[in-house]
This record gives C-alpha cells, structure tokens and sequence, in this order.
C-alpha cells in the first residue's frame, strides 16, 4: 500500500437489515422466492456478518430450485457461527438436492457429524450431540476430535464412566492429543468432586453442581420444579453457587437432602420431614447388607378352573426352569443354563422369552447362526402366541447384532427395521444408523480398485478432449471412488466440473486433492483459478503463491498470480457499486477476514490511514501487518483511492 493510500472503507452495517429480514420471511411464507431473496440479499448487504440472513436465503434458493447458491449461503452461514445447527441442516438439504449424497450430512463425511455434535452440545441437547459424536467415530476412526466430542457429550449426560473410557478410547490413539487429555481431566475431576470446591470443579460449570445447565434441567423435571418455587431452598442454592464449599453446610437440611437424592436419580422419599443424618454419620461407610431373596407371594388360585389351574402350574415351572437358567448364565455355565432354557421350552413352548434367552448365550458363545435361528424362531412363537410387541422387537434386534458380528450388514439392517416397526426403540435406531454408516464404508471400501479407476480416468480423459463434459465428470467421479486418494484424479474431475460451471463442486475436488498431496503444484493453481472465477481474489492469491513456494517456476502459478494482482489493482474500478457490495458480502463470511477485522490492532491501523498517514504507514513496515491489509484489499473489504 503506498502513499496515496488516502482512506479506508470498510463495510458498514445499516439499521435496516433486520427489516429486510422480516420482509424477506414474509415473502417466503406467501411463496414469493424472488422477492424472498431480493430482502435476504439486502439485509446481507446491510450487515454481511449476520449468520441467519445466509440461512434463510439459503432455503428460498432451495425453494426456488438453486441448489448450487443454497449451497454457498449455506457455507457462508456456518463459516460465520459453527454453533448454529440449522446451517448443516441447509448444507445437507443443498448437497441433497445436488445428489452429492456422499458429501451431505447425512453421507460419509465424519466432520459434518463433529461440528453438529458440537452444536447440539451447545445447544444443550447432549442426546443428539452423542449419537452424532459417534456417527462421526463410526465414519473415521483415526479423527481424535470425534472422541473428545463423544466423551464431551457424555460428560454432559453425567455418564463418567462412558465418558472417561471415550477419553480414553482417543488417547490410546493420540497419547498427545491436548483436547483429549483436557477432557478426560475435567471429567475426572467432576466425577471425584460432582458438587464443586473452590476454584474448580463442578464440570466447569459456575455453581459446581447448580449450574445453568442443571437449572434448566430442574425447570423441566415435574418433580424438581417445586424446590425451585421455594423461597428457603433457593436461598441455600444461591449460597453455593457463590461458594461451593458451604454444600456440606446444606447437606443437614432435609429439603436439600430430599432434592439432591432426586437430582442423583433416586426417588422421592415418604416423607419429606425425616430428619437428616448427622454428618458423622453420613461419613461412616455403610455395612454391606446381605442379599436376600425376595418371598414370593402365593397366588390364590382356588377360584381358578382345573384348566386355568393346569395353565397357572405349567407356567410358574417354567418360569422357575427360565429363572435357573438365568443363574447359570450369570455364572457363565452356558450348557448347563441352555438345558434349563430347553426344560421350561418343553414346559410351556408357548412363551417365546425362552427362546430368546436361548439365543442371548448363542450370542455370548459367539455361536451367530444358531443364536439366529434361536431369534427367528422366538419371533414366530411370539407372533403366534401374542406376545408383547416390545419382546418381538428385542429379539428382532438380537438377530440383527447376530448379522452384524457375522458381516452381513445388509441383513443386519433389515432386521432392524422389522424390530422398529414392532415396537420403537432409541437404542435400535442408533444401532441401525451404525450399521448404516459401517456398510456405505464397507461398500465403499469394497468398490475401491485402483486397475479400474485408471480404466476410468482415462474414459474420463477421453471425453474431456471431445469435450463431453458430463460424461466427463461420471467418469472421473466413478474413478474418485475406486481410488478416493489418488489427487491426480481429483484435479481432473475439478477441471471437468469447471466446465459444466459448478465451481462450487470445482473447488470441493480441489480442495481434497490438495489434502491428498499439499506439494501438488498443479493442484494449486487450479485451486486459484477457481477463486478468481469466484472473485476470491484475496484466495486466489494464497493459493497462487502456495504454488511457487514449492515451484517458483510453474508458468500456471506465475501468470494467475499477475491476473489476481491486475484484477486487484484495477478491477474493481470497472465494477458497478452493487458487484462491489456484493464481493465485499461475500469476503465478510469468510472466517480468515472475519478474524483479521475483529484484531484490534488491525482496527487501529485501518483508522489510522484516514485519521494518521504516518503511523499507518510504520505499521505496513511490518510484514505481517502489511500481508493483512493486502489480504483486506484483494477481498474488497477495504479499498485504496
């Protein structure tokens, strides 16, 4: 930047952006998507960094059946806030309607499922974020931040134990993996001390134990949300929440007591007036009482009719023969506990739990066909006999585990979904996405073959020199999937995609042949003229020098670097002030500018080239603040007059 750098510009917010907004939504609603977009476009002018504009322009492109700028508005909003679950959700939708199956969040790629996971943990919903955190595992396990979110979620769910092995599980992987070891500490550390000490503690959590998160939860429990309605109660909640060391101060308190077993997951006691323990007490361990077994209860059964007599007899010594075999299982006697499971068959073969319970040592035993067979048959004796749709589901489910450990996925799936529509079940539902997830990358895996994937990149090849693009771009996208790591490819099919004007498209190849192989020169100058066709001129330019910096001879690298800088230093002069507003739009999602316009010092810099020349100029003497400025002006967030 030289001398005549005179003023500084940068994007301003106007006050109207949140009326465009609502303009915006009301045009949606009537199924207007042009005057829909029109509004969202100029809220996003009024205010660029403003993550739900780019969402809710996304959808009324969707709507209107522009899937590729749904997909860069949908980009754009999760680039400003990761946190904000709906803009995967409109990524996915995007990526969905463009068949990029793979790359929706719904497909194969384990860094959609980690930044969703930690989103919904943000949000509060741990459930979601756990069973997105091991989505994530189940597609990559080498990605260590799918265990830190896994072990995160169930720290949240209080699951210590579950959260300490996740920890562990990463670590085992990546001994030096810092937000691993941060993880498993803070989780240890609660789970020693769950009700905060001073200074730490209490997960992290102000309060120790009484934090926002618990609070919330207390407000939506039945039972917690009348301590919250109690003057006293809340009192001595306040007090350790400014100071978690006075908890055994309001442990002799019988409502807290009362509370806190609640909150621990015990129930409510008879009578809300017992006195509380002495504290001496509460501190002596408690004796182990001895096992004894329940007296069960005879049943009068003189009123019954000799058959109905008969009926009861034969199923309580079944029931007895089941309950032996149980024992025996516990034990690990597995034929001894299979013979008691034949003898309460043979007693009642109209009960279907037996069967069942059968299958369950199968299982154990890692016998899969027989425990199969054993499900199979469960199901029919209980289909025929009525048994409850529940138990049906839970051996449907079985056989599934059983197809599973055998490798027939395909199987296992099916199977799955008989037992949901039987009786519906979170923990089966997680298991088939599982499974799901194991067989597209099993399918995948399988499809991989490098001999056919040269085949196709050169059919591929072939078509682009007769310039058929489409088929071009099958080609080399089947090529892609027998050799996903092969970076060559992934140029090609970027090429190709250029040609058919999905740059978006372009840019995803480019940007994962580069993964591949980051000292592929080739790749980087591809990568940079896709970012001038976009206007990313401030890109272009990295990605031009990424090239020279391994080849500082590569013709490609150098003339697209000279292109960038004229289009910097004289394009915009022939740009109309709406292409200018909307580049500069465009540069304000990007988190790299975001993060150098939130930099004070840049701040000060900025404002010293229109209020102070000369102090601006020493701070361009530094090379780190010059390329940020230059960053700024080649994105056209600042301009040079």
């Amino acid at each position: 930047v030289g001398a005549n750098f005179h003023k500084a510009t940068t994007y301003s917010t106007m006050t109207t952006a949140e009326e465009f907004k609502a303009a915006g939504n009301e045009a949606l609603k009537k199924g207007d998507t042009s005057k829909a977009i029109e509004n969202y476009t100029k809220a996003i002018n009024a205010d660029g960094a403003n993550h739900v504009y780019y969402s809710n322009r996304s959808a009324a492109y969707l709507k209107q059946g522009d899937a590729n700028n749904a997909l860069e508005d949908a980009n754009a909003c999760t680039g400003l806030n990761p946190d904000f679950p709906k803009g995967y959700s409109r990524k996915g939708a995007a990526l969905h309607s463009l068949k990029r199956y793979n790359d929706s969040t719904d497909g194969a790629n384990h860094v959609y499922y980690s930044n969703r996971s930690a989103a919904y943990l943000k949000q509060g919903d741990a459930n979601n974020a756990l069973e997105d955190a091991s989505a994530c595992i189940g597609l990559n396990p080498d990605f260590p931040k799918g265990y830190s979110r896994k072990g995160a979620a169930l720290h949240s769910l209080k699951r210590y134990n579950d959260s300490i092995a996740s920890y562990n599980d990463g670590l085992a992987k990546f001994p030096s993996d810092a937000g691993l070891k941060k993880g498993l500490a803070d989780v240890q550390r609660e789970k020693e001390n769950p009700y905060g000490s001073p200074g730490g503690g209490g997960g992290g959590a102000p309060g120790g134990l009484f934090g926002p998160q618990m609070m919330a939860q207390m407000a939506m429990d039945p039972r917690l949300r009348k301590y919250l309605n109690d003057p006293d109660v809340m009192g001595k909640i306040q007090l350790v929440q400014q100071n978690p060391s006075l908890m055994p101060t309001i442990m002799n308190d019988p409502k807290m007591m009362e509370m806190l077993s609640m909150m621990m997951g015990g129930e409510q006691p008879e009578s809300s007036s017992a006195p509380a323990p002495a504290p001496a007490a509460a501190a002596k361990k408690a004796e182990p009482k001895k096992e004894e077994k329940p007296v069960e209860k005879e049943e009068d059964w003189s009123d019954l009719s000799p058959e109905e007599r008969k009926k009861k007899e034969t199923q309580r010594d079944a029931r007895l023969k089941k309950e032996a075999g149980n024992e025996l299982y516990k034990k690990k006697e597995f034929e001894k506990a299979l013979a008691a499971y034949d003898e309460a068959i043979a007693i009642d073969p109209t009960n279907m739990t037996f069967l069942s319970n059968k299958a369950a040592v199968y299982f154990t035993q890692k016998k899969y066909d027989e425990c199969i067979k054993q499900c199979m048959d469960a199901v029919e004796v209980g289909k025929a006999n009525m048994a409850p749709f529940e138990d049906r589901a839970k051996a449907l489910t079985r056989c599934a585990k059983a197809y599973q450990k055998k490798g027939d996925l395909g199987k296992a799936i099916e199977l799955c979904k008989d037992a949901q529509l039987e009786s519906y079940d979170k923990a089966t539902q997680r298991l088939l996405k599982t499974i799901e997830l194991d067989k597209k990358k099993k399918d995948a895996s399988d499809y991989q073959d490098d001999t056919k994937a040269d085949e196709a990149k050169q059919r591929g090849n072939d078509f682009f020199r007769n310039k058929e693009w489409p088929q071009a771009v099958a080609e080399y996208e089947d090529a892609v999937k027998r050799a996903p790591k092969n970076a060559p490819i992934r140029n090609n099919l970027s090429a190709a995609l250029c040609k058919i004007m999905d740059f978006n498209g372009a840019r995803r190849e480019i940007e994962k042949a580069l993964d591949i192989d980051p000292k592929y020169v080739k790749a980087w100058a591809r990568k940079g003229d896709i970012e001038m066709v976009m206007k990313e001129f401030h890109k272009a330019m990295d990605s031009y020098k990424a090239g020279l910096a391994l080849d500082p001879s590569n013709a490609s690298c150098k003339q697209g670097l000279q292109k960038v800088t004229a289009q910097i230093n004289y394009g915009r002069a022939n740009m109309t002030d709406e292409q200018k507003k909307e580049q500069q739009a465009h540069a304000m999602a990007d988190p790299e500018i975001q993060a150098i316009l939130s930099d004070p010092v840049t701040q000060q810099v900025l404002r010293d080239f229109a209020e102070n020349p000369a102090a601006a100029q020493q701070a361009m003497n530094d090379p780190i603040m010059a390329a940020k400025i230059q960053k700024l002006i080649a994105s056209g967030v600042v301009e040079t007059r």
